[in-house]
C-alpha cells in the first residue's frame, strides 16, 4: 500500500484559502443530465439552496453546470464560471438586530481542487429596504477580468 504522507497537510493548507464566515450549508434541490459521457458521470447543472444565515426567512437558490467525465467524477475538472440566483421570502423576513453590513460574503463553495470557489454576496440597500444576493466566482478564466455573475433582490418587507 503506498501511503502519501503530505496529502493531509496539503488539504489542511487549502482550508485555510477558504475565507472565514462563509457559511457553507447547502442542500441540493435537484440536477439535470446536460451531456452524455461514456465514462464517468455526466455534465448536468445542479440547483442548490442556501439559507442567509443572518437573514431569517429568506432563501437563495443557485443554479450552476458541473463538469463530468472522469475529471469531473474525480473532483479535477474545473466547472464552467455560469451561474444564476433567485433569492426568495420563504418566511418573515427579519434583520438581525445590529442591522447588516453594506456588503458581505454570505455562502461559499469551492469549485476545483486548488482555487476557484463560487461565492455570494449580500449587499443591503437600506434606502429601499431591499437585500441584493450577488454569485460570482473567485476566478474568472477567460473572461478578461470580468467575472459572470447573477443578481436578485429580496424586499425586507416582502412575504
Amino acid at each position: 500500500m503506498i501511503r502519501v504522507r503530505w496529502l493531509p497537510s496539503f488539504a489542511a493548507a487549502l482550508m485555510l484559502l477558504v475565507p472565514p464566515g462563509v457559511a457553507g450549508a447547502q442542500t441540493r434541490i435537484g440536477e439535470v443530465d446536460t451531456t452524455f459521457k461514456l465514462i464517468g458521470r455526466n455534465d448536468r447543472v445542479v440547483v442548490d439552496r442556501y439559507d442567509d444565515p443572518r437573514v431569517n426567512g429568506v432563501s437563495c437558490y443557485v443554479s450552476r453546470a458541473e463538469t463530468g467525465g472522469v475529471a469531473g467524477s474525480l473532483g479535477l475538472a474545473t466547472d464552467p464560471n455560469r451561474y444564476s440566483i433567485a433569492c426568495r421570502a420563504t418566511g418573515p423576513v427579519t434583520l438581525p438586530e445590529g442591522g447588516l453590513p453594506k456588503n458581505e460574503i454570505v455562502f461559499g463553495e469551492k469549485m476545483s481542487v486548488f482555487f476557484k470557489e463560487i461565492r455570494v454576496t449580500r449587499l443591503y440597500d437600506p434606502e429601499k429596504r431591499v437585500i441584493v444576493y450577488l454569485v460570482w466566482s473567485t476566478i474568472s478564466m477567460g473572461t478578461g477580468g470580468a467575472a459572470f455573475n447573477s443578481v436578485t433582490a429580496v424586499p425586507i418587507d416582502a412575504r
